[in-house]
């Protein structure tokens, strides 16, 4: 459901809200952009290990697009060439997850579930991500089917890719 001003669509530019159902209060309704607060009401990952900044877009069972902003005091960077600083390639793999995972738990009928990330299959690394980069995280539903299925995650920065992969993921039970 797309809200609309009382004109009728956004003006061009501005991005239209969608309403997503939080996994935390079944009666809460979110509004994109999520922020970190709203992130936070969906994956239970805490710091330092919730990786994802921003939801900016979502199709439910389709599409996700989210915001990783790369800061130079995350403690796990790792000396690149040349001595500079780089992303592990296992975060950013992370942060895709943890973007197609929001796309996953906000559906109202996996909003007391956990997902559990399964495997990896056909990942690439590209280009090294560095402190001040924004990475933006797009996930796409290639499979689902009852309590398994799998994403295609691509990470860019720039509007260039620096990773992407495909992800298997399993649904636990609801919580009781």
């Amino acid at each position: 459901m797309v809200a609309r001003g009382p004109d009728g669509p956004p003006p061009l530019g501005q991005a239209p809200t969608r309403a997503v159902h939080s996994a935390s209060v079944p009666a809460e309704t979110l509004r994109l952009p999520l922020e970190i607060e709203d992130i936070k009401k969906v994956l239970p990952h805490r710091y330092p290990f919730l990786l994802v900044d921003r939801i900016l877009e979502m199709e439910e069972d389709r599409r996700i697009l989210g915001v990783k902003n790369v800061s130079s005091d995350e403690r796990y960077f790792i000396a690149g060439p040349g001595g500079k600083p780089v992303l592990p390639a296992s975060i950013l793999t992370e942060a895709m997850a943890q973007a197609g995972a929001v796309l996953i738990l906000c559906k109202p009928e996996n909003r007391s579930r956990l997902i559990y990330f399964m495997g990896m299959d056909r990942v690439r690394y590209r280009r090294p991500v560095s402190a001040g980069d924004t990475v933006m995280l797009e996930g796409t539903v290639v499979r689902l089917r009852g309590r398994m299925g799998s994403l295609r995650g691509v990470a860019r920065v720039d509007g260039r890719v620096v990773c992407e992969g495909q992800m298997t993921f399993a649904l636990g039970d609801p919580a009781p």
